[in-house]
């Protein structure tokens, strides 16, 4: 019998291509999901695992603060659309792999806050605010020994580190529950957490699939469809 490809989720964003490139390219099926089109319990119950993809800011009522000036809304409903998929495929020990907006909404999800503004709120902080081009390096990560993310990359790191793109104003502050922080920039912000706990949950601050065609991330996306293909 051919095996059936696995179907990945991913939620809905102005830029989707990548995301979907990298997915296809490590093997899996991406199937893109909204509040427009899908329920959560729907996604869940079709769905392989879930990505969950970059984009603009959570909202910060959800996590009790008053937002921040530099505060850039995501589109209507995703964030309640996108913390109740998580919840549900976590729920239901899908695969989960967050990127940048994604890590954020995921910590949220768990009940952790977010650094509004980075430049603002964060002293000596390093850029990490670099969109174009979309794969230029912006910073090292350091990532911790024995970690999920450390097990995939390893044959890429050189040592503990790992060279990363970076596009994003806000970052993680109070980590949610069952989260474990697992790489960080070198001004100490939070680059990647995972929950041990979980068949595969795994979120990066930075964005792995502008690399779809040179694959220095190729690694990352192929350990998170060969999770989703297991039964």
């Amino acid at each position: 019998m051919t095996p059936t490809t696995p179907r990945i989720a991913i939620g809905s964003c102005s830029k989707l291509h990548d995301y979907q490139e990298a997915i296809r390219r490590a093997g899996g099926d991406p199937v893109v999901v909204s509040a427009d089109t899908h329920t959560p319990a729907d996604v869940v119950a079709g769905a392989d695992a879930v990505l969950l993809a970059g984009g603009a800011d959570v909202e910060p009522s959800l996590y009790g603060e008053a937002p921040h000036p530099s505060f850039d809304a995501a589109e209507p409903g995703r964030d309640a659309f996108e913390i109740e998929l998580v919840r549900r495929a976590l729920d239901a020990n899908l695969p989960v792999l967050a990127i940048c907006r994604g890590v954020q909404l995921l910590n949220v999800a768990r009940g952790g806050t977010l650094v509004q503004d980075i430049r603002d709120q964060i002293a000596n902080a390093l850029e990490h605010r670099v969109p174009d081009p979309p794969f230029a390096i912006a910073h090292d990560a350091w990532i911790s020994s024995d970690s999920l993310l450390d097990r995939i990359m390893h044959e890429r790191l050189d040592g503990d580190t790992c060279p990363v793109n970076s596009r994003h104003h806000q970052a993680i502050k109070k980590v949610g529950e069952g989260l474990v922080v697992t790489a960080t920039a070198p001004d100490g912000i939070i680059e990647a957490v995972e929950d041990p706990s979980k068949r595969f949950c795994l979120g990066v601050q930075w964005h792995p699939e502008n690399f779809y065609r040179t694959g220095e991330f190729r690694e990352l996306f192929e350990a998170f469809v060969t999770a989703a293909a297991r039964d």
